[in-house]
């Protein structure tokens, strides 16, 4: 069996980093290195060693609040944080532990990496399971992250493994002079993974990279604007803004009665649904006010395919879909596909209008995505955010040419070069 988990292990490695052009070779070293089925004791092997996320824990309305992120994207981040020898590290949200085991790898004996989560379950589990992996050394604490970990600071580098929509002044405060923050950003319903550096000693946080990423939020103090109404089990609509009025039970008979249907005539190529989510999705989010995300998620054990009740949604994975739509009193038109040829494939784009104002909300997000077509398409390329802290007199001037996110410790400015 040790020889089947050694050769799993590899499988995943190599396949991650081949993918995604995983460039830093520590990285690389630490996904061949560290057994991620010792993080994941409940899940059969081969399912720890496939490149998905796995649920950990649900609330009381079976949304997920805790997994195994995707080890690919895990890969990225770190990528994205330049991580060597010697280096402090604060990580945001404990998970199982094995985002932290990787840091531990990398940074070695003369670094130090502390892991920070809310909930004391968890923390008990990460603990747990870094000390059977043979990464003890690494600190986990209960607390809420947003306060960071003063008593191990200062950090060379924070992630925080939750989506945030803020950065908190306490891990600003709590960075080295020539520190980097990754951290997944909210930026109004789309995530995208950003890493962070000082433009200069007393200036804006800016963007020295920028990937596309999906994780749960973040719990506590931090917890952004957004909330998430579960509409039936496994369904959840998020508000990005916390906006707008979504009784469940009318937006679920919505969903399951007559419908709308709008071509687009946009196709988007290449890698189709990545372009869709976070290229649409930031347009929605800079023209929008009502835009609106749906969730469809089956877990193992429950009735039905994910997609029956999203029929066409540009976004999938193993056992779950995702759209992008818009919401107001009258109904809700959501993002469709009508062909799918897989992750890398294109799809040639549809909007459904369900509710009395079908049609009107439809014909809108039509001419949303027909405007980000002729535009060209924009996504993350070219995409830049610069961070201003509150305690800054150094804030940026509100022009059209970017998208100002007003938020309790940060002034963001998104725009594109």
């Amino acid at each position: 069996m040790g020889d089947d988990l050694a050769r799993m292990r590899e499988q995943l490695a190599t396949r991650v980093v081949t993918s995604h052009q995983i460039g830093s070779e520590r990285v690389a070293a630490a996904l061949h290195a560290v057994p991620r089925h010792l993080f994941l004791p409940a899940q059969p092997p081969e399912e720890a060693y496939r490149d998905d996320a796995i649920v950990t824990k649900r609330n009381e309305a079976g949304q997920p609040v805790s997994s195994s992120s995707q080890p690919a994207i895990m890969a990225i981040m770190l990528d994205q944080l330049d991580l060597a020898p010697g280096q402090r590290v604060l990580e945001i949200g404990a998970g199982t532990g094995y985002n932290a085991a990787l840091i531990s790898h990398i940074v070695g004996p003369s670094g130090q990496v502390t892991s920070v989560d809310i909930d004391p379950e968890l923390v008990a589990a990460a603990r747990g399971h870094l000390a059977g992996a043979g990464f003890g050394d690494v600190a986990v604490a209960c607390a809420d992250g947003a306060g960071g970990y003063p008593e191990r600071a200062p950090y060379d580098r924070i992630i925080a493994t939750v989506g945030v929509s803020d950065l908190a002044p306490a891990w600003l405060g709590q960075a080295a002079p020539q520190a980097r923050i990754v951290v997944p950003l909210d930026l109004r319903g789309t995530q995208v993974s950003v890493a962070f550096e000082r433009a200069a000693p007393a200036g804006p946080w800016t963007s020295r990279s920028l990937a596309p990423c999906g994780f749960m939020r973040m719990r506590g103090s931090l917890a952004g604007p957004e909330r998430v109404v579960a509409l039936a089990p496994g369904l959840f609509l998020l508000l990005p803004d916390g906006t707008g009025d979504a009784d469940p039970g009318t937006l679920a008979a919505m969903l399951a009665g007559p419908s709308v249907s709008h071509p687009t005539s946009v196709q988007a190529p290449g890698a189709g649904s990545a372009q869709v989510f976070w290229g649409l999705g930031l347009w929605l989010a800079a023209y929008e006010p009502r835009s609106c995300q749906l969730n469809d998620e089956r877990p193992h054990g429950r009735r039905g395919a994910p997609g029956v009740r999203l029929p066409g949604a540009p976004l999938r994975g193993p056992g779950w879909h995702s759209t992008l739509g818009l919401l107001d009193a009258g109904g809700l038109a959501i993002l469709t596909s009508a062909a799918f040829a897989g992750r890398a494939g294109p799809l040639t784009l549809g909007v459904t209008g369900f509710g009395p104002d079908a049609g009107q909300l439809a014909a809108d997000l039509t001419a949303h995505v027909q405007a980000w077509g002729e535009a060209g398409r924009p996504g993350l390329a070219g995409l830049h955010i610069d961070a201003y802290p509150r305690a800054s007199a150094d804030v940026p001037p509100l022009t059209c040419d970017a998208m100002i996110m007003e938020r309790p410790g940060t002034r963001f400015a998104v725009y594109h070069d």
